[in-house]
């Protein structure tokens, strides 16, 4: 398998080979959801949180006694039946949301991401992305050549989630090009995983060969 390489003009300067086993997988819809479910909820931080009966302010004294008074019986103020009282079964910041994800899974449901991508022609190669100073016009027109070389106009066009760019390297030159553009996520490359992939469009690879290098890597 081949794939062209492009330059920042968006004209084609080569051709780079893909593995089989990384970009000629077929479609896992279930391998694919069952990662993409468990990384959300790995990522996910709990923030909102509720006091139950134990953890509410007063409530020490009876409210008032047992019998006699023709009133139903309560015995604590801090009743989630009560104002001002505990709350049942509402979010707590205690909760543990993680799921366990093979790595095995986690490293094939990337490859099958990558894989239906490269059907979809919706990965394009960049031999090297450089800019003088950060520059957001800079950006913008590497975009517009990219997309116009590749015939993939909607990347400079998309205005939501067009394309994740997979750096060799961290570069803050190309990080700080790229920020103000709010159509495109820009990281290195050995972050890269599935849940990001099916949030962009497009993923735009600079250095083709070790970025194929690192995900050879992870089969080992």
């Amino acid at each position: 398998m081949e794939a062209k390489v492009y330059n920042q003009s968006g004209k084609e300067t080569g051709k780079v080979t893909l593995p089989e086993t990384v970009f000629n997988l077929p479609w896992n819809a279930d391998l694919v959801h069952q990662v993409m479910v468990g990384m959300q909820a790995n990522a996910r931080t709990p923030v909102a949180h509720t006091h139950d009966r134990g953890e509410q302010r007063g409530g020490g004294k009876k409210p008032w006694r047992q019998k006699g008074t023709g009133a139903a019986r309560h015995g604590s103020r801090r009743s989630p039946i009560w104002r001002g009282g505990g709350v049942t079964f509402g979010p707590r910041n205690d909760k543990d949301y993680s799921k366990k994800i093979n790595r095995k899974m986690r490293t094939k449901a990337l490859f099958t991401v990558l894989s239906q991508k490269l059907k979809d022609n919706e990965i394009i190669f960049v031999d090297d992305l450089k800019f003088e100073a950060p520059k957001t016009k800079d950006a913008i027109a590497v975009l517009a050549n990219l997309g116009k070389g590749s015939g993939q106009e909607m990347l400079s066009k998309k205005k939501k989630n067009a394309a994740y760019i997979a750096t060799s390297s961290k570069d803050m030159i190309i990080d700080r090009s790229f920020q103000n553009i709010g159509s495109v996520e820009v990281d290195e490359a050995r972050n890269i995983n599935a849940v990001d992939l099916l949030k962009y469009k497009y993923l735009v690879v600079e250095e083709p060969k070790a970025f194929i290098e690192g995900l050879e890597a992870k089969i080992k």
